[in-house]
Parts: structure tokens; C-alpha cells; sequence
């Protein structure tokens, strides 16, 4: 990986030193090229883990439009009144972003419409799951020093309202930056109600607290550890990634603009008149899956139903991405979701598209993905040698049941406009935070080399893309009402019976696949 990043940013240093300046470790550094040369490499389209060569498209032809990238004035950040106690502030912080009162407590006996705007989505009942192993004992703070055994790469710290970040190693581009700056949109959005709270954060792909290496360890829990994605053999606990907020290494827009976006897209041409055919474009070289996925592009010999294409970011980066955007790549009917390395941030893109998402058998979970059903959301497709023929039954079967296949688009566009909007996103990252904060047994403080972190010291230093997607995702403050109200934990019957569901339908769809 590190050649390779070497190479990429030896042929666009020049082109790119000059507008992308970015703050590391209290210095400005121009390195720009290098961490979108590092854009080879990620879970998603990329893999941090291995050497990534130059990628030539596997297709003739690509469906994705061109869209021009232009040079931007570093963007000033907005003047926002806040009706709320903004809590992480610090003593220079400008007028225009100063504290009021905070609003007073709802009185007893106010309605749930009144302090809640609605019940949460059922997959926020994760939350209880992922929290499971420590309920009996609570969480100590040596159990949470105890994740330094697993490399995390910083420490969050909330302490009367304000963050803190302490970092142990550097997270791939722009990820722990992210990361943060939704930490403390959330401290803006719900000001005084986050709780004091203590937690190691990793900002990799893969989850890595193993469930074996704990079992039976009643004197012992597993240190807790916060990331992107979770298993079944694991116990991570899942966390919103950095792209709800952007991701300017490959010029994805923050969630909320790129799925408005994506509607957009989707309008303009409906299902029907959509290729019909699955859709693949990003990174074969990670993961034994993905170079299966080539085998299934059409040849001379054989169709599969399925159009494959190779993404090269390093011509992405010299042509401006214009053959990257995610709102332009709605135009099939079926779209394929599989994962690199690890897990991918793909999925939520995906799911948007009104196509039907087939699902290559993923082995990891976000915090929203256990919320979808196969049948219901998406198609499940096979992994190993038996995919080709997994995606031509799938398109065969779509395109002989349309009315099928739209109702599963239905479901799916659905959940993502109801169930994943950056208010419920925002709601998750509260629920799960203050569960966790209950479980605690020591009171939070200031950790050894940690900093404060406020919505004044972040975008400082930043420009270009990483500056503007901070201001465009910058929380007014002024109040939006409570977060949604949290369901209750799953019964062990209603686990029992959601597993059974999910893998009936993935035996239905096996039995169709029987030549």
C-alpha cells in the first residue's frame, strides 16, 4: 500500500500541492495527493493492508457521467444562532456562536409528542445487544484502558458537555476528523443532555475484539471498543462512519446533499426503463470476493446479467472525479453490494439508488444494516463460486417480477428516507452514547494528552473539500425537539425468531437458484 501511495503521489503532487493544504498534529502539511492516493486502499473501494496497482476498467463501456470538478475558496463557516447551551466552547469562541440559557426541563406529565418527535426504528433495539456484555458488570475504567491491547487510534471524552480527544495512532485520510466533528455536532444538536462519558474508538475496517478470546471471563469482560462495523464472532460496537459527514478524499458528499442527490438521479429515470442488469463499480483487488465478482462480467461465451467495472482512483484524481459520482451510477436496475477486505460504506449508497440491492452475504453489520431483511430490503446473493449464477437468477427473476422486484425497492428507498436520515443517525449516536455512559463505574475525566476538540479548532487549518463539508454540516444549535424514544432490548424469542426469518428467505432464494 505504502508503494503504491508512494507512486500516485509522486504523479499528483504537483497538480494538487498548491489548493490542499491540511493541519496534522498542529502544523500545516501539504499532503493532499498522498492521502487520496491512499483512496486505493480502504474496506469499501480499498484496502489499507495490501499493494493496490494501477486499475484499467474491466468494461468497454461506463455508465457513470462526467461531472466537472472546480477549484474552491476555502468557505466561511456560517454565523449561527444557538438557542442552546453550547457546552464545548471555549474562551475565544466569536460572538455569533455564544451561549443562551439552556431551555428549561419539559414539565412532568408533558406528552411523548411534546419531548419526543417518535418511536425510533427497530434496528436502534441493537443497541441493547451491542451493550449486552457489560450490563451484569457495568464497564470500569481499566476496562476500557484495556482496549489499548487492540490498537485503538483515539479516546473520546466527554466532560460537561465538552470533547476530548486523545490520539494514540493516525486513522486512514480523514476518518478520526470526521468522526469527531459528528461527535460534536451531536454535543450542538442535544446540548446538556449528552452524557460524561469515556470510550476507545479503532478506525479500521474490520472489527477485532474477538468473543472466544472473552467467553467464560465473568471476573474479566471484554474491553469495550467503538468502530465502524461489528460480527457475529466479535463484539465492536457499531458506530455511524465518518462519510455521514463526508468524505473529501474521493469527493463524496455528506450524507443528507448526496442523498438528495441520489433522489434526483433517481426521478429522472424510472426503474422500468433502467439497463436491466446488476452493477458493480469499485476496487476488485481487495478481497477474495470481489476478484470472484470480475469472473461474472459478460464475455464473448457468457452473460451473467451483471456489467463490472474497475474504478481507477489514481485517473479519478487527475481527472477531476468525473467518472465517480455516486449520484450518477442510478442507471440499472440492480445494483451489487459486496464487501472488500471488510466492511464497506457502499451499502447505504446503494440502498438509495431504487435499484434492488443483491447483497453479496455480508459478514459484517453497520449499526443500521441489521435492520434489513433479505426478501424485504434486498436480494441475498452467493458468495464464492456460485455468485455469477446467484446474480443471473436474481436479475432473471427481477425482470420476470417487476412488481416483486419494486416492491423490495419500495422497502428498501423506504428505510433509507424514513429510517436513515441524519436525524435518526444523530439520535443513534445519543441512545448508544448515554447506554453506554449509564454503564460506566468511574466518573469521566480529562485523560493524559488529550485536547479539546470544538467546532472552532476543527475546520481551522482546513480547506478545500474538508473545510466546506464541515460548514455544510455544521448543526444550527437552535433545537430540534428530543431524540426519538428508544425501543426496548430484544426478547431472546424475537432474536430467535429474526434470525429464522432471515435465514429462510436466504433458503428460498437458494432453492430458485437450483438449476
Amino acid at each position: 500500500m505504502e508503494a503504491a501511495a508512494k507512486v500516485v503521489a509522486r504523479r499528483t503532487r504537483s497538480s494538487l500541492a498548491a489548493s490542499c493544504g491540511l493541519a496534522v498534529n498542529g502544523g500545516v502539511v501539504v499532503f493532499f495527493a498522498a492521502a487520496v492516493a491512499g483512496a486505493l486502499v480502504c474496506a469499501s473501494w480499498m484496502s489499507a493492508g495490501a499493494r493496490v496497482p494501477w486499475i484499467t476498467p474491466v468494461a468497454t463501456r461506463d455508465t457513470a457521467q462526467d461531472a466537472v470538478a472546480r477549484p474552491e475558496r476555502a468557505p466561511t463557516l456560517p454565523r449561527l444562532a444557538v438557542s442552546g447551551t453550547v457546552t464545548n466552547r471555549t474562551p475565544t469562541l466569536s460572538a455569533n456562536l455564544e451561549p443562551r440559557p439552556p431551555a428549561p426541563a419539559p414539565e412532568q406529565g408533558a406528552s411523548a409528542a411534546e419531548t419526543t418527535s417518535s418511536s425510533c426504528p427497530a434496528y436502534f433495539r441493537w443497541i441493547h445487544e451491542d451493550l449486552r456484555p457489560w450490563r451484569a458488570t457495568g464497564i470500569t475504567r481499566e476496562a476500557v484502558d484495556g482496549a489499548h491491547r487492540y490498537g485503538p487510534k483515539f479516546r473520546v471524552t466527554v466532560v460537561a458537555g465538552r470533547l476530548y480527544v486523545a490520539r494514540y495512532g493516525r486513522c486512514f485520510q480523514t476518518r478520526d476528523a470526521f468522526t469527531q466533528w459528528g461527535v460534536l455536532q451531536l454535543l450542538r444538536r442535544y446540548p446538556g443532555r449528552v452524557p460524561d462519558l469515556d470510550l476507545m474508538f479503532d478506525c479500521q475496517d474490520l472489527p477485532v475484539v474477538s468473543t472466544g478470546n472473552h467467553l467464560g471471563r465473568a471476573s474479566s469482560p471484554p474491553p469495550p471498543l467503538f468502530g465502524y462495523c461489528g460480527s457475529e464472532p466479535t463484539l465492536d460496537i457499531a458506530f455511524p462512519d465518518w462519510s455521514f459527514w463526508g468524505w473529501p478524499e474521493l469527493n463524496i458528499k455528506p450524507w443528507e446533499a448526496l442523498r438528495g442527490e441520489i433522489d434526483e438521479g433517481n426521478s429522472a429515470v424510472n426503474w422500468t426503463s433502467r439497463a436491466p442488469y446488476a452493477y458493480w463499480k469499485g476496487n476488485p483487488t481487495v478481497g477474495a470476493d470481489r476478484r470472484n465478482l470480475l469472473r461474472c462480467n459478460a464475455s464473448g461465451n457468457r452473460d451473467w446479467n451483471a456489467r463490472i467495472y474497475a474504478q481507477d482512483w489514481g485517473k479519478e484524481v487527475q481527472r477531476g472525479f468525473r467518472e465517480s459520482d455516486l449520484a450518477k451510477q442510478c442507471t440499472h436496475r440492480y445494483k451489487i453490494y459486496i464487501e472488500g477486505r471488510g466492511w464497506s460504506v457502499s451499502e447505504k449508497y446503494i440502498l438509495a439508488c431504487d435499484s434492488v440491492a443483491l447483497m453479496v452475504r455480508p459478514r459484517y453489520h453497520d449499526f443500521f444494516s441489521r435492520g434489513l431483511m433479505p426478501l424485504q430490503h434486498y436480494w441475498p446473493i452467493r458468495g464464492g463460486r456460485a455468485m455469477c449464477r446467484s446474480i443471473k437468477v436474481a436479475v432473471e427473476w427481477g425482470n420476470a417480477h417487476t412488481d416483486k422486484a419494486q416492491e423490495i425497492i419500495g422497502n428498501a428507498s423506504k428505510f433509507i428516507r424514513d429510517e436513515l436520515t441524519m436525524d435518526r443517525v444523530y439520535d443513534y449516536m445519543f441512545h448508544l452514547l448515554t447506554e453506554y455512559a449509564r454503564l460506566l463505574k468511574y466518573t469521566p475525566t480529562v485523560p493524559d494528552r488529550a485536547v479539546e476538540v470544538t467546532v472552532e479548532s476543527m475546520p481551522r487549518g482546513r480547506q478545500g473539500r474538508e473545510r466546506q463539508f464541515m460548514v455544510d454540516t455544521m448543526v444550527d444549535g437552535s433545537g430540534s425537539g428530543g431524540p426519538c424514544e428508544l425501543p426496548p432490548p430484544f426478547s431472546s424469542e424475537e432474536l430467535e425468531t429474526l434470525r429464522t426469518r432471515k435465514a429462510d428467505a436466504v433458503r428460498q432464494v437458494e432453492m430458485w437458484e437450483k438449476p
